[in-house]
């Protein structure tokens, strides 16, 4: 039933023809493509970050500069300097800079059951360390008007004290209690993905970081109370969106939405609070950029200067490092995964593999090459690493030291997929051929289920080229597919 299940997906209105699908001759295939690696590491990135220059923005305050592209031509260089200078107001330098969204514009609204009832949270002590930690937030947050001093509040929440990298404290607040109470804002997030994909094949492109974006929205008058917090002294609620909050992020990328409509997918693309502007070409970028400080001066957000860079041909965006042509793993994730010590507890293999999971896309046969560490996991609390999974482990630091760069497809050519199947798992690669040479696309894998482990390996190939289609599916509507497979798979969809 399960099997007739999946392959009915290729044979309903939405099927092969519509899905793009052929298969390709078997004569011209490799010998034993079922064992694909199309493993390109003779072609690996070790560039470093894009060289920039800075610019002062007003030559009355030479501490305040900006990031621009070093490689760009003079005349673009230029160009992108007068801009920046023209439109200076849009960069806070702190929060008293940043007035924050005229809740004309949104506010967030938490939306709390009124059938729940309210929660006073009992007060934690602090020792005298980190009490003056929280005694200088404050005093910051209530300078920049942020947070407000409140009285009789019906709930009240517990500050938490997060250590950043650089030793110094985070103050947070616990608003578990109350993200209790709030139904979930399933406001569509963009697909990451895509949002990189639509980023590669752009010669230039600037990367904004707004200031403190969640506080750059305000919170719902009524509302406010509700966001209570104490210290030693008093009692405090915020009068912006704090971080913690259930639902910010939807809020936050529905005021997005709003503000660039007009931009996203043409030439900016937005994720929350990481904005891009992106060209062509270098001798487009200006406008682009004015197009997007006009609507940052309608709206009244402001940018961080310290997170942004202007006018570079690539750059880091959403945990992937994007060039013209190709797309690369973040260096960071990389020397993340080569720091770690080998996992001894459960909690290190949940680490392990969710940082893996973020990385799939750039992994062959990623689920054959983690099995070990799906076995460790399945074995109950305790785990056992042994010998197969220090191998794995190491062989999977050696592979993504030098990872493969990915391609990204142009608009309606001909795309081929590879597909592999083992006794564990299904795999897939889409590629496309450039000058003769295919380059990989997209990298899936998936654990076989108890009962599809006992599939033929016709229906395993089947099951393959379903979960690819499913997981890669833009890809499928937007391009024609050849199939690489040493099995006739026309014969059994």
């Amino acid at each position: 039933m399960a099997r007739r299940a999946n392959l009915s997906i290729f044979k309903d209105k939405a099927g092969m023809e519509t899905l793009n699908i052929f298969e390709v001759d078997r004569e011209v295939q490799e010998d034993n493509p079922e064992n694909f690696e199309l493993d390109p590491r003779d072609k690996t990135s070790k560039e470093k970050e894009e060289p920039t220059e800075s610019v002062i923005l007003d030559e009355a305050e030479p501490d305040k500069t900006v990031k621009i592209g070093a490689r760009l031509t003079e005349q673009v260089k230029k160009d992108v300097t007068n801009l920046l200078r023209e439109y200076k107001e849009i960069f806070a330098w702190c929060h008293e800079d940043m007035p924050g969204i005229d809740r004309s514009v949104i506010s967030h609204n938490l939306a709390v059951n009124g059938k729940c009832k309210p929660v006073v949270q009992k007060r934690r002590s602090f020792n005298p360390e980190r009490s003056a930690a929280i005694k200088e937030e404050v005093s910051k947050l209530l300078a920049a008007r942020l947070i407000r001093e409140v009285k009789y509040p019906e709930w009240v929440a517990n500050v938490v004290l997060v250590k950043k990298k650089n030793n110094q404290w985070r103050m947070c607040v616990d608003f578990t209690d109350l993200n209790k109470t709030c139904p979930k804002d399933s406001f569509p997030l963009p697909r990451i993905d895509q949002l990189v994909d639509a980023t590669a094949g752009h010669e230039t492109l600037s990367f904004m970081d707004a200031y403190s974006g969640y506080n750059q929205i305000k919170m719902h008058k009524p509302d406010e109370e509700k966001t209570a917090f104490t210290t030693d002294q008093r009692l405090y609620c915020y009068t912006v969106m704090p971080f913690g909050l259930k639902n910010a992020g939807a809020t936050y990328q529905r005021l997005v939405n709003k503000m660039f409509a007009k931009q996203i997918g043409r030439n900016m693309e937005v994720y929350v609070d990481d904005m891009l502007t992106k060209s062509i070409t270098a001798d487009r970028h200006t406008d682009d950029l004015r197009e997007t400080f006009d609507v940052l001066v309608k709206y009244g957000m402001k940018l961080n200067p310290a997170k942004c860079v202007f006018g570079v041909p690539s750059g880091r965006f959403l945990g992937y490092q994007v060039h013209q042509r190709e797309i690369e793993v973040n260096p960071e994730k990389i020397q993340a995964l080569a720091k770690m010590v080998s996992p001894r507890t459960l909690k290190d293999v949940q680490k392990l593999t969710g940082c893996l999971a973020s990385l799939s896309r750039f992994i062959a046969k990623s689920t054959d090459r983690c099995l070990p560490f799906f076995k460790a996991l399945k074995k109950g609390k305790g785990i056992e690493w042994n010998e197969d999974c220090e191998k794995a482990f190491q062989a999977l630091k050696d592979y993504l030291g030098q990872a493969p760069l990915l391609s990204k497809p142009e608009t309606g050519e001909t795309l081929y997929i590879y597909l592999s199947v083992s006794e564990a798992a299904t795999s897939s690669v889409l590629v496309r051929q450039e000058d003769g040479i295919q380059k990989p696309i997209y990298y899936t894998s998936k654990a076989l289920l108890p009962t599809e482990t006992r599939y033929s390996p016709a229906e395993k190939l089947a099951l393959a080229l379903i979960t690819a289609a499913r997981k890669l599916r833009p890809y499928y509507q937007a391009h024609k597919i050849g199939v690489y497979t040493n099995c006739p798979l026309k014969l059994i969809l």
